[in-house]
């Protein structure tokens, strides 16, 4: 009898850890997808933006400028692969005399220009830390990477834009679907960074007489 209920003790206790343990880690996980869906509304993509970084759920993200680092990480990866194809195309299209290889080699060198500036953009964000407290250089470096994100955008967009119409051949609306991809990225990014200093600026306006 003894032994029958310290089994039985002992499966009360193993269902019970099986319960508890799930729901103990589920928290952290919905917490941060919470948090990523809730910054992605804010964006111009707000669909893509969840997809794309809703794999980062578990990273434990805890605040807006890690939200933004990775959102830019994203874009930057994709306009690196982005130039990867664009760099094979335009090479088969100069090889044969292609009429479609200016335009390729122009959006190329734009792309290359973003995957530039966007790798600027990275390495400013990195110099932002919350713990230094409001200084002139927070506020030179938030203008920095809004910059250079701007400047991606805008030259992912003036990509696309050589492929212009709807009726196109399938290397060049594989082109532009890439290309679009990235300038969807790219915004949704910039989105999520002004979000993020948002919070010097109204830190800032607090602080004046």
């Amino acid at each position: 009898m003894a032994k029958l209920s310290l089994s039985l003790m002992l499966f009360i206790f193993c269902i019970n850890i099986a319960t508890v343990e799930p729901s103990m880690t589920r928290p952290r996980r919905s917490r941060a997808r919470t948090f990523i869906e809730a910054s992605c509304q804010t964006t111009r993509y707000p669909a893509l933006c969840i997809k794309c970084l809703s794999r980062y759920a578990n990273s434990n993200i805890q605040d807006a400028q890690q939200l933004a680092h990775i959102a830019l990480t994203v874009s930057l990866y994709r306009a690196r692969y982005t130039r990867s194809y664009m760099l094979k195309v335009a090479k088969e299209l100069k090889a044969i005399r292609a009429k479609e290889y200016p335009a390729v080699r122009d959006c190329l060198q734009q792309i290359d220009d973003s995957v530039n500036q966007l790798s600027q953009s990275i390495r400013e964000l990195r110099h932002l830390n919350p713990k230094a407290g409001m200084t002139d250089d927070i506020f030179w470096h938030i203008d920095n990477v809004k910059t250079w994100v701007s400047a991606a955008l805008t030259d992912a967009s003036s990509c696309a834009d050589e492929f212009p119409g709807h009726r196109m051949s399938k290397m060049k609306a594989t082109i532009k679907g890439k290309v679009l991809n990235v300038a969807q990225l790219t915004s949704n990014a910039l989105a999520l960074f002004h979000q993020y200093a948002a919070r010097y600026a109204g830190a800032a306006a607090t602080k004046k007489p």
